[in-house]
């Protein structure tokens, strides 16, 4: 970490974490902090659904739920930005406190619950930026008390379609009561198939990505590749937190109820990742998220079966910096390897991930 970063970190961690994270939202609005980009390097290069990715790392959905400041995100070094989850009316989400910093561990717990400002919100920001450089994608959620998730998700893909770069179906919070069932395959092809049927009426067409949890079983990856495949959706990520607490120290908060990101998720994550590669495919897009903290960890994903890499909780612990960083290491690994084309490397490890128990 920089110095700044250090000190920007020791004044946010003097706040408790929801304050914290509505502080540094309030910062990038106003063009604070200021970083600098690494410089582009054709060999970071991604092309996939038709969109041309500057470099391979992205900022995962949670952080910027509002849209409030995807082009801020962009401007620290990251290749694309996911915002939302965003949900077709205004939630509050579930009581507070909500968020749990596990310091000793670098992670997070939050039950956060979805709370956003709802559809239109998401949508005046988002129509504001409109025909601006750079990939936002658009993550899209149920209303806790929906009578029709599914048809939530439909209202998201046609009420954003229009705006998105891409569009991330997310079934995978843990922190709303049943979400997680719909990855249960008769209703996750039911959801597919509305879902890709709305973007086929949308105005625009956007890629259509799964978000998916890292705690299923072989037998539930198997069923989500499937149907997958068979509704033809772009591609998945992987993944979102996990209700594992296997090996944490930070005792203190370990009991909290919610989903657990940062530095402990990695392997796990990665795990899912590599065998969601060899039941897709080499051609269906994924997108590898949990623990990535630098460019080794953001490589090894790539090596696992990723072809884009996801951060947010690493960038609590190690500051704002941090994709600049992680870019700039990537760009030094390609030169050094003498590789053409970061692409180069995805796969090389998968039978290593793809076997790991976790």
């Amino acid at each position: 970490m920089s110095v700044l970063d250090r000190i920007g970190q020791k004044l946010l961690f003097s706040f408790d974490p929801e304050t914290a994270h509505g502080l540094s939202i309030a910062a990038l609005r106003c063009g604070l902090p200021v970083a600098s980009r690494p410089p582009r390097d054709e060999r970071l290069k991604v092309s996939i659904g038709g969109l041309d990715f500057p470099n391979p790392l992205g900022m995962a959905a949670g952080y910027d739920k509002n849209a409030e400041v995807p082009d801020a995100l962009l401007g620290l070094g990251f290749g694309f930005a996911e915002v939302g989850t965003v949900t077709p009316l205004p939630q509050a989400g579930n009581p507070k406190p909500r968020i749990f910093r596990l310091t000793a561990d670098e992670a997070v717990i939050n039950r956060l619950g979805f709370n956003n400002e709802g559809h239109d919100a998401a949508e005046r920001r988002l129509a504001a930026r409109k025909g601006r450089a750079g990939i936002v994608g658009v993550n899209i959620g149920a209303n806790k008390d929906s009578a029709d998730r599914i048809g939530d998700y439909e209202r998201g893909v046609t009420r954003f379609a229009p705006y998105a770069s891409y569009l991330t179906v997310n079934i995978s919070s843990p922190n709303t009561p049943g979400l997680r069932n719909m990855q249960a395959r008769a209703q996750l092809g039911e959801l597919l198939a509305r879902v890709m049927a709305a973007r086929a009426s949308a105005s625009a067409k956007p890629p259509v990505l799964l978000k998916i949890a890292p705690d299923l079983v072989e037998a539930e990856l198997e069923d989500i590749a499937a149907e997958v495949a068979d509704k033809q959706i772009d591609g998945v990520i992987v993944s979102n937190t996990t209700l594992a607490r296997a090996g944490l120290r930070s005792s203190a908060v370990v009991g909290e109820t919610g989903g657990l990101s940062g530095k402990p998720l990695f392997e796990r994550s990665t795990a899912v990742l590599a065998r969601m590669r060899r039941l897709l495919g080499p051609e269906i897009a994924i997108i590898g998220v949990g623990g990535v903290d630098s460019a080794e960890t953001a490589l090894e994903k790539i090596r696992a079966g990723a072809d884009l890499v996801q951060l947010y909780t690493g960038m609590i612990y190690a500051g704002p910096s941090l994709p600049g960083r992680i870019v700039a290491g990537m760009a030094r690994f390609v030169e050094r390897e003498g590789l053409s084309s970061l692409r180069e490397l995805r796969d090389s490890r998968l039978d290593h991930w793809a076997v790991k128990a976790y």
